[in-house]
């Protein structure tokens, strides 16, 4: 069973590092819709208050398991490796970008670090990634799939499907549901509104014979513990686990739907104005993942508030210069628009 306190004193600040680094991504979109209006178009699903689930989880990963989440998708391939200067040119649908400028934000794609791609259908990630995992069980990779969505998808008829699916086959998959407290602009708790049966979702697993557990997704090392005894019960033959994880989104649905009027607002939430409770967003950013953590590591001694601050300005210089790799990069040609259709 893993156990946090294995963890090292390098380990653990790789996950701060993780941590930072998909903030800092996340918080740079957020802002080119203010500095470079224009310059991104269509919907941009963020991710930011997901940090410590999405580290956390990967954190128990080997190197050659695959990873599929869902559209709002820009963390994960962050922490595997990928270079923030491509995805970020993807974002900007330029030829630098990870699709060539063609998948945008919901169309993530590395099939070179076991990140096959992403899908923009509500719960079409969870099927695919179930059929990722039949392949690594029908050819004996010894591969684990890490399957990542949101608590709306879990309502879906791909979700039912799949994980019937993989539980009657014990596929070595495990899924992660991500309940970040919003359907798009609906709150969970408007059951009416969202059609949202089950408290905790992760009850749901019974119906399969499967464990089922919800987890603190603001605590990294908790992730790290339930998500490393579902990876290891996965790879040893025994079958899928559902694990919920809990946390606040801190940013809209989409990021293009709505804008701050004015740059001196800016980290400001847009939610806000969409789903009209700032005291709800302001208990969230007190119960900041990032800043929890931070303050942990510095207690215990794994990093001083120098080194903290050096990990965070590196993440800062590192999205800038994505930044403006990405504004550099061509637009792809009118001539190439049918390149990548096949039917």
């Amino acid at each position: 069973m893993r156990k946090k306190e294995d963890l090292g004193k390098d380990r653990l600040i790789w996950i701060y590092t993780q941590m930072v680094r998909i903030r800092e991504f996340e918080e740079r979109v957020k802002r080119t819709f203010l500095e470079h209006p224009g310059a991104m178009r269509g919907h941009t699903h963020l991710g930011d208050g997901a940090e410590a689930s999405i580290v956390g989880a990967l954190a128990t990963r080997n190197e050659t398991d695959f990873v599929m989440p869902s559209y709002r998708c820009h963390g994960y391939p962050i922490v595997l490796g990928t270079p923030p200067r491509n995805m970020m040119a993807e974002l900007y649908g330029r030829k630098d970008g990870l699709c060539k400028g063609f998948g945008g934000s919901m169309h993530l794609a590395d099939p070179a670090r076991y990140f096959p791609g992403t899908s923009g259908i509500i719960a079409a990630a969870i099927a695919h990634a179930t059929g990722a995992a039949l392949t690594a069980q029908v050819k004996n990779t010894g591969q684990v799939v890490y399957c990542f969505f949101g608590d709306g998808a879990a309502k879906q008829g791909g979700f039912f499907e799949s994980v019937n699916m993989a539980a009657c086959w014990k596929l070595p998959i495990v899924y992660v549901l991500e309940n970040n407290e919003y359907q798009a602009y609906t709150h969970i708790s408007l059951e009416d509104a969202n059609c949202m049966a089950g408290d905790p979702l992760s009850k749901k697993a019974a119906a399969f014979s499967i464990p089922g557990v919800t987890v603190d997704g603001t605590d990294p090392l908790k992730v790290y513990e339930v998500v490393g005894e579902a990876v290891d019960r996965a790879r040893s033959g025994q079958g899928p686990s559902l694990i919920e994880s809990r946390f606040y989104r801190l940013s809209a649905h989409g990021n293009a739907i709505t804008v701050p009027p004015a740059p001196t607002q800016f980290p400001e939430h847009e939610a806000i104005g969409v789903y009209g409770n700032k005291a709800e967003f302001q208990a969230a950013k007190a119960n900041d993942p990032i800043q929890r953590f931070r303050s942990e590591l510095i207690k215990n001694g794994v990093l001083s508030e120098a080194e903290a601050s050096r990990i965070e300005q590196a993440a800062r210089s590192e999205m800038d210069e994505a930044v403006q790799f990405a504004l550099a990069s061509p637009l792809p040609s009118p001539e190439e628009a049918t390149n990548y259709v096949y039917a």
